[in-house]
């Protein structure tokens, strides 16, 4: 999830004289939050299995998503929550120190014609660093699982909540789908408050394809082959690689023959013993 409408989002001037890291909610960004809530606890209680169900935030550090966790977190009673952690590598872009709002929309205007992903911002970082970081966090969070650090009881459905930011969230959805860079390119940043369900399918398989329809993601900016392929992980089996993944293969070799028949002629050839 996205946090809540900032200062920032309402009045770009505001990063001037702000820390990014302490940029507030405005009172819509506040309510929106607290909405959000509403929502994720009706959509988890309605998707459980059972009436055992419990929810883990990681949150980034930045005031305003901090905000937006303590808002949509009324709509949890404590037993609902088995836990909090702030978590540093899903934090904001960094955009450099206090931003002069001229001097950045220039900057920003540079990055649209240099390309967002590997465009870095003076003193701070580019979406590839961000790529970076946040590939370190989904190492951590297969561990957290994996050794149950979150001490969650097996017979509760658990789900687990990214409180972060626009860019970051989609950097996440990148690593995790084994998007390209230019499939990064193409996406559309999320609204505030907007969030994107990841759920497990029957086979072990995350799919964006569950939760949200065809026309939703459509309107992030997956074409219609990245749609393809969450419709067919709702059925995969976890590790499996769709084969019909253009940018797994055929983006690189294309030209290849599909098979070895031409490759086993001429192994076949005789051979000029004079050359021995």
């Amino acid at each position: 999830m996205r946090h809540g409408e900032s200062r920032g989002n309402l009045d770009y001037s505001a990063y001037s004289t702000i820390p990014d890291h302490q940029i507030p909610l405005t009172d819509v960004g506040l309510a929106q939050a607290q909405d959000a809530g509403a929502r994720l606890r009706h959509l988890i209680s309605t998707a459980s299995s059972t009436d055992s169900w419990r929810v883990h935030f990681y949150v980034s550090p930045y005031a305003r998503a901090q905000s937006t966790l303590r808002e949509l977190g009324r709509s949890f009673t404590k037993k609902r929550i088995i836990g909090v952690r702030e978590e540093c590598r899903i934090r904001e872009q960094d955009f450099g120190n206090f931003q002069v709002e001229e001097r950045m929309k220039a900057i920003k205007r540079t990055r649209e014609r240099f390309g967002r992903f590997f465009y870095r911002f003076p003193e701070g970082e580019s979406a590839a660093d961000v790529f970076d970081r946040v590939s370190s966090f989904l190492e951590s969070l297969w561990r957290d699982i994996d050794m149950n650090r979150l001490h969650h009881d097996p017979s509760h459905d658990l789900t687990l909540i990214i409180v972060s930011h626009g860019l970051t969230s989609q950097v996440f959805l990148m690593k995790w789908f084994k998007w390209t860079v230019e499939q990064f390119e193409r996406l559309n940043n999320l609204g505030n408050c907007e969030f994107r369900v990841m759920e497990l399918g029957d086979g072990g398989e995350y799919s964006l394809a569950i939760h949200h329809t065809e026309e939703e993601m459509h309107e992030w900016g997956l074409d219609a082959e990245m749609i393809a392929d969450q419709k067919w992980r709702i059925n995969a089996h976890r590790g499996a690689l769709n084969g019909n993944c253009p940018w797994y293969l055929d983006a690189f070799f294309d030209h290849l023959d599909d098979s070895d028949d031409n490759e086993d002629s001429v192994d076949e050839s005789p051979i000029d013993s004079s050359r021995l």
